[in-house]
């Protein structure tokens, strides 16, 4: 067993260079930040930041800025900032924004006084502010996946790498002026992967470090293995086969079955009306329907969890109105219309076996909440796999661990904080159902329906988990 400090080290600031908007100046504001963290989500199109800062005066004949550097840059909005970070792990890991920057979404909180004055800056990419400057106006036929790659690439014109998993069917929309970000996010929500309707829908449209992500919820938690593995033992010791100790940590939520059943988490129902025949038909769907068909991060024995009375009927009713003969595709009228009249029958989407079940999945993600701490790791991202442990409250075997609560967990919101006295990483990561499992073999082709894939040990490759028979 290694030994381990308990607290965090601190990094290091390698550069905080901010511009001026209106000449060619420019202040290294590092000796002045106290406090950075940066932000990653796999529910925010855009990565941010804040910085606090103290300065006590500024004076650089050679940026011509004396005094504060608020009103002696000054600081207004929009200034680009060259960002350098690095965490302090044996090997650090950087965080480097000098190659496009990030830019002065606003300033906040500001406290003058005669001898320091004491200010916050919140950051955010340069897409993030595009965005809000570009509009979606086109039509759009063919698969999903292509067409997100066609918007972020050509209208929100970014040179950021893009990562989108390959989508099933076709699907025909029209922009209507909407914003990149809300159409790629509307579109996530409409996306099935590999085939696999009915099972598998839902997607997240979310950006990190290292570009925009167009991610299946199920390949998230199916075609990825854990990138670290840490765990809580409250002695600052670090167990063999573990990469860190985690500082601290609370469960935010465990289920909470009111709101589950009010979002239909476990059993919905949906109307869906077709207009040109003037009829409508009704559809079931229940978290059974699920079972064996999706990747969980758990216990796949325990993906539901709750009393089956809970389950046996229907808690939220939706409706929705179908859209056959919309959109048929082709480059002419003429075209257009022997597509038409090949697939009048069928839908543009299909919402019967894709909206009620991409709803039911994007809920049950987050039946499970826990907030830990751990000593900064800038190598970390929203969307990763990690797999935590925690002490179990057994007398008979102090050293044993909790085997509900541990196990693997998605990344959904990161923080990295950095300060001149300790570096930290913040996480709040999520999944579906309690209990271990050991990793899926990835490079196994998933079966369209029944049981998942045969578990093996992720670090090993070899190995089938004696919990569960019905693999073998």
């Amino acid at each position: 067993m290694a030994e381990q400090d308990f607290s965090a080290q601190a990094g290091n600031i390698e550069e905080f260079v901010i511009s001026a908007n209106t000449s060619d100046r420019a202040v290294d504001m590092s000796n002045g930040v106290v406090d950075f963290k940066y932000y990653e989500s796999v529910l925010s199109n855009g990565i941010t930041a804040t910085a606090t800062i103290i300065e006590t005066g500024y004076t650089d004949e050679g940026a011509d800025v004396q005094g504060g550097i608020l009103d002696g840059l000054p600081i207004r909005g929009g200034e680009r900032t060259d960002i350098k970070i690095s965490d302090a792990q044996p090997t650090a890991n950087l965080l480097d924004f000098t190659d496009e920057g990030l830019y002065v979404n606003r300033v906040r909180g500001a406290d003058p006084g005669t001898q320091k004055d004491l200010y916050f800056i919140d950051f955010v990419s340069k897409d993030y502010l595009s965005n809000d400057k570009t509009r979606v106006l086109s039509r759009y036929d063919g698969k999903i996946s292509e067409n997100v790659n066609t918007i972020l690439r050509n209208v929100l014109q970014t040179s950021k790498e893009i990562e989108a998993d390959e989508t099933s069917f076709e699907y025909n929309f029209i922009g209507n002026t909407r914003k990149p970000f809300y159409v790629c996010t509307w579109l996530a929500s409409k996306a099935v992967p590999d085939q696999a309707i009915g099972a598998t829908a839902g997607y997240f449209f979310y950006q990190t470090y290292d570009g925009f992500k167009f991610k299946s919820i199920d390949k998230l938690l199916g075609a990825q293995n854990p990138k670290k593995k840490y765990i809580f033992n409250n002695t600052g010791q670090l167990p063999e086969g573990y990469d860190g100790n985690i500082d601290s940590y609370n469960i935010d939520r465990d289920i909470d079955l009111h709101q589950n059943l009010t979002l239909g988490s476990y059993n919905n129902k949906s109307i869906f009306f077709d207009l040109m025949q003037f009829q409508y038909e009704g559809q079931v769907f229940s978290i059974r329907q699920q079972q064996g068909r999706v990747s969980n991060a758990g216990n796949p024995n325990d993906y539901v969890v709750v009393a089956d009375q809970f389950i046996n009927s229907p808690s939220r009713s939706m409706s929705h109105i179908m859209d056959y003969g919309t959109l048929p595709t082709g480059d002419t009228p003429e075209a257009q219309l022997e597509k038409w009249k090949e697939r009048k029958t069928e839908a543009n989407y299909n919402a019967p076996e894709v909206m009620v079940q991409s709803i039911m999945r994007y809920n049950q993600l987050f039946t499970i909440q826990i907030n830990i701490m751990i000593p900064g790791d800038f190598s970390i991202r929203a969307g990763d796999l990690i797999e935590c442990d925690f002490k179990h409250l057994e007398q008979d075997n102090p050293d044993g661990t909790n085997p509900q609560s541990g196990g693997i967990y998605m990344v959904a919101h990161v923080c990295h904080n950095l300060t001149p006295r300790s570096t930290f990483t913040s996480l709040t990561l999520v999944r579906d159902s309690f209990g271990k499992t050991l990793g899926f073999d990835t490079t196994a082709e998933r079966p369209q329906s029944g049981i998942q894939d045969r578990p093996v040990d992720y670090r090993t490759g070899t190995g089938i988990d004696p919990r569960y028979p019905e693999y073998n």
